[in-house]
């Protein structure tokens, strides 16, 4: 193994040899432990140490990296308590996620940390926004992002570096190439000799190497971090390596062949360097031995005293509320601030959500908006029309087509103090984006404390014979994911009022836009920025013989119902947010009428208002004067022909559904 150590002195060289050394005792021990069935699990990364410490010791501490599991020396490379970290691993409540996660699954801000999720490859994109804030801030930083030559399968692999190309930003990415994805070798992984060359196909500068020679990787790193901070474009770095252990400690190693454990051992990143070291004349056995048994004392009482600390104590309430983040509407006008003086303005739906996003970007500097066609073009519906030329395209953002990698990416801006606002073209293609929603967005500030301060606007709803791919009302795919807040207005002024409480509030929030409406109802806002409380239903009109229940455009269908009846006393609620939703105001409804209504466009097997349903069930039963009806579209995908599309929707048994309920 050639060192080359450039200008670095001894005491630099001596430095990167404790740095090497810590984890690999660390970890040492930790396999001590496996054995004694003190702890569970452990995802080895002996042998890959130089990687984790070379690039850490070449960032600046207050650049962020995201690492993968077997990355150690980067946490202790940054100086991370080891009883900390203990803590972590073992579910303590001083550890990262409070007991919550396991491993390395934890952030941290303090340490410019950003963890994993176990689906690998989401986190590339993270790195993109977090690199986008430092370009947007101009502060001359560079981002390091980690991941596996196994993860480079995944599309999030090509999105994340696709967008950092095209994006111009300053990203390292690096490829472990270990060998072995559990037990699968690189042949069966991919085809190309070297997955560096995948570089040239984005446009970007790529390098190959010795990922267990520390100062290769370390000069290596240094160089383009230096470069990249000045001038901001991305980087692909594979360095090569050897898992000397099994995937997870489990998993055992006997699907590899025994020689390439003998060639790869006298390639060991920590022995070789010390040997250079020794003939260098800055180690020698007196001074191993002496570091090695402070490493061990502090080893020893760093893990004792993980292992005394108490069990997590479990608090309901407090799970609950970690959910979320805090965010409080008391400082922010509400739209009950401006019903004595505000002026108003007619605006169409569409219009509305445009005012909102406007005033939301002349509010906050932060905020950036990212989607397909946003920008010059003015969006798929022309909602950002003008948009460019007031706030800029470095505010104004179109993306490439791939939902996966700017869900990724708008949670990164928020996590490098960014607001953030995403729009789907089509509230359907959020599946191609639905594992960073469901497994990153919503789960971040329950996980590590971190806040995801994005929106995701989504068009969405039928009406327009559309068909399968562009009418779905996907609602449902969210509500039931704890940490995603929804809301689904029907009238402009709640658009205006909810997108912008959307946009106030830290937490994920799925912004869903009925489409059919956006042209087809108008109504005077105030012109005023104001909020209206996320989880608030109200009440449109009031009755005493039925509820109808609804939400989006199952409340203009009841509007149009109640007008063409008007001898039937109905109260009418409009839910207006689905996530949380206003439980109190629903029951308050029941106990008045005894007969409810549910509707939604949505399909009827499992939609949102089964989950009504069943809470009035609960709650509600001694005040029934009959069962509980749901009004909901056809169990199909959606037609195309207006005629099917007309059949499918709830409106088409609209009558006959109120007609049975009042009967019963």
């Amino acid at each position: 193994m050639n060192f080359n150590r450039l200008n670095l002195d001894d005491s630099t060289l001596l430095k990167f040899y404790k740095r090497l050394l810590k984890p690999r005792m660390i970890e040492e021990k930790m396999l001590i432990l496996l054995r004694q069935g003190r702890i569970g699990k452990w995802f080895s990364g002996i042998g890959q140490e130089a990687i984790a410490v070379g690039t850490t010791l070449a960032m600046q501490p207050d650049e962020y990296i995201l690492p993968m599991h077997r990355n150690l020396g980067i946490f202790t490379s940054r100086h991370i308590p080891l009883s900390r970290l203990m803590a972590q691993w073992q579910g303590k409540i001083s550890g990262f996620t409070k007991g919550r996660d396991r491993s390395f699954h934890f952030g941290t801000q303090e340490y410019k940390i950003v963890g994993m999720i176990s689906h690998l490859g989401p986190q590339l994109a993270l790195a993109d926004g977090i690199a986008l804030a430092d370009v947007l801030k101009q502060n001359n930083k560079a981002t390091l992002v980690f991941t596996g030559e196994g993860a480079t399968s995944e599309g999030d692999f090509h999105e994340a570096l696709n967008v950092a190309a095209v994006w111009d930003l300053p990203v390292i990415f690096i490829i472990e190439n270990n060998g072995y994805g559990l037990s699968t070798p690189t042949n069966e992984q991919y085809r190309c000799e070297r997955l560096v060359d995948r570089a040239i196909g984005y446009g970007m500068e790529g390098r190959r190497i010795d990922g267990n020679n520390v100062l290769e990787v370390y000069n290596t790193i240094h160089e383009l971090a230096t470069d990249i901070r000045q001038k901001p474009r991305p980087v692909l770095i594979e360095c090569m390596t050897f898992r000397m252990r099994g995937h997870e400690e489990a998993s055992g190693t006997k699907y590899i062949p025994q020689e390439l454990f003998t060639e790869w051992a006298k390639k060991d990143p920590v022995t070789n360097f010390e040997q250079y070291l020794i003939e260098l004349g800055i180690l020698n056995t007196n001074l191993i031995t002496e570091i090695k048994a402070d490493f061990k004392k502090e080893i020893e009482q760093d893990i004792e005293q993980a292992f005394a600390e108490d069990d997590v104590k479990v608090n309901t309430e407090t799970e609950m509320e970690d959910m979320y983040a805090d965010f409080s509407t008391s400082q922010i006008f509400d739209i009950s601030t401006l019903q004595s003086s505000g002026q108003k303005s007619e605006k169409r739906y569409l219009d509305a959500i445009s005012d909102g996003l406007r005033q939301g970007m002349q509010k906050y500097s932060n905020l950036v908006i990212m989607g397909q066609d946003i920008a010059e073009y003015g969006g798929a519906f022309k909602i950002t029309q003008g948009f460019v030329e007031e706030f800029g395209k470095s505010r104004v953002r179109n993306t490439p087509i791939c939902e996966s990698a700017i869900v990724g990416t708008a949670l990164g801006l928020s996590i490098n103090g960014y607001k953030a606002i995403m729009e789907m073209q089509f509230a359907d293609f959020a599946t191609c984006g639905f594992n960073q929603i469901i497994n990153n967005l919503a789960k971040t500030h329950y996980r590590w404390g971190e806040k995801a301060d994005v929106v995701i606007r989504m068009p969405t709803g039928a009406g327009s014979g559309a068909g399968p791919f562009h009418s779905q009302s996907n609602e449902a795919w969210f509500t039931k994911t704890p940490g995603l807040k929804v809301v689904y207005p029907a009238f402009p002024a709640d658009a205006k009022g909810l997108l912008l409480a959307a946009i106030e509030d830290p937490n994920p929030v799925l912004y869903f836009e009925h489409k059919y409406l956006y042209r087809g109802i108008s109504e005077e806002i105030y012109d005023d920025y104001y909020i209206i409380e996320i989880g608030k239903a109200k009440l449109l009109k009031a009755g005493e013989q039925i509820s109808i229940i609804t939400y989006g455009l199952g409340v203009h269908w009841a509007l149009e119902y109640a007008e063409k009846h008007p001898e039937l006393p109905i109260d009418l609620l409009d839910l207006r947010s689905l996530q949380p939703w206003d439980k109190e105001a629903v029951e308050t409804s029941v106990k008045k009428t005894g007969r409810v209504l549910i509707l939604h466009e949505d399909t009827l097997t499992s939609g949102f208002g089964g989950e009504i349903s069943a809470h009035i069930a609960e709650h509600c039963f001694e005040y029934l004067d009959a069962p509980v009806i749901r009004c909901a579209s056809l169990d199909t995908a959606i037609p195309m022909s207006k005629a099917l599309e007309d059949n499918f929707l709830a409106k088409s048994r609209l009558h006959e559904d109120i007609s049975r309920l009042l009967n019963y």
